[in-house]
């Protein structure tokens, strides 16, 4: 969804129609893997998530491509915070009130992801180590049956999406107890993050880069950033992005390296600790 706004804005801003092509499948790895075999001249570009930069490589011993080696950025679009859930009548609602609960009954409550080693899935469990606690994962395929599952009691808590999230908390369907991301989200200002929670080094939340195969000329390039750039600082552009759950914040090429950097040790120390494997 984000791509084909994006393709819009940019079409109008490099003078050249832009088009959107979904490879879907293997966690991104074959939209991924296209990228990595396409020449570095600016005509290929690549729209994805940290499940591809950061998730997939902790997990996955091979993959057809290195986010490292092959892509660089064109720039960073914003991020999409995930969010704590429990039904309405839970006997906790708020992190503190959880994690007591989850103390005293060890592997008691339950939580459903949207899959195994998912975004979701590596929030819940990095919340369980940093809390302490024991909760039992419960994997499912897809955002949707989890909703579906968390809503008709089958799980007590779930960790999904904010645009997923949001107008079930709307409609009062679910409640939400917090938010993965390390600073509040506009499209949920009234809910609180974990980190605010009493655990200030927690932050797991989704990011979108765009990236090029590594070795595009500078002006290339530049000619790329600038128009992400500009597309990103373009009020409508912003506001239709917003509108998909995502906190829109423009992060240029260099950020993308950092992320990498910081996020790679994290997402690998998660998988040891918490022996998460791939499906």
């Amino acid at each position: 969804v984000i791509g084909r706004i994006l393709a819009k804005s940019l079409g109008t801003r490099l003078g050249q129609t832009v088009v959107v092509d979904n490879r879907a499948g293997a966690g991104t790895a074959i939209g991924a893997a296209a990228l990595a075999k396409a020449a570095p001249d600016g005509y290929t570009l690549f729209i994805s998530s940290n499940t591809t930069f950061t998730i997939n490589p902790a997990v996955k011993p091979t993959l057809p491509y290195d986010p490292q080696k092959q892509f660089e950025s064109i720039g960073i679009v914003g991020s999409s915070p995930l969010v704590l859930l429990a039904q309405p009548s839970s006997p906790f609602a708020t992190v503190k009130e959880l994690v007591a609960a989850a103390k005293a009954k060890p592997g008691s409550i339950s939580y459903a992801s949207f899959g195994s080693a998912t975004s979701s899935h590596f929030a819940g469990e990095m919340f369980k180590l940093a809390a302490g606690i024991d909760l039992l994962h419960v994997p499912y395929k897809g955002s949707a049956p989890a909703m579906q599952d968390l809503i008709g009691g089958q799980v007590q808590l779930s960790i999904d999406t904010l645009v997923a999230a949001k107008p079930q908390v709307a409609a009062g369907r679910v409640k939400a107890i917090a938010l993965t991301s390390a600073k509040r989200s506009p499209n949920l200002p009234g809910v609180p993050t974990i980190a605010e929670a009493g655990y200030p080094g927690y932050a797991m939340e989704p990011w979108i880069g765009l990236v090029a195969p590594r070795g595009l000329p500078p002006a290339v390039q530049q000619m790329l950033v600038n128009a992400v750039a500009d597309s990103v600082a373009d009020a409508a552009v912003r506001a239709e992005i917003q509108k998909t759950g995502m906190d829109v914040a423009y992060e240029p090429p260099s950020a993308y390296d950092a992320r990498l950097a910081k996020e790679l040790p994290l997402m690998r120390a998660t998988v040891h600790q918490a022996r998460i494997t791939a499906e």
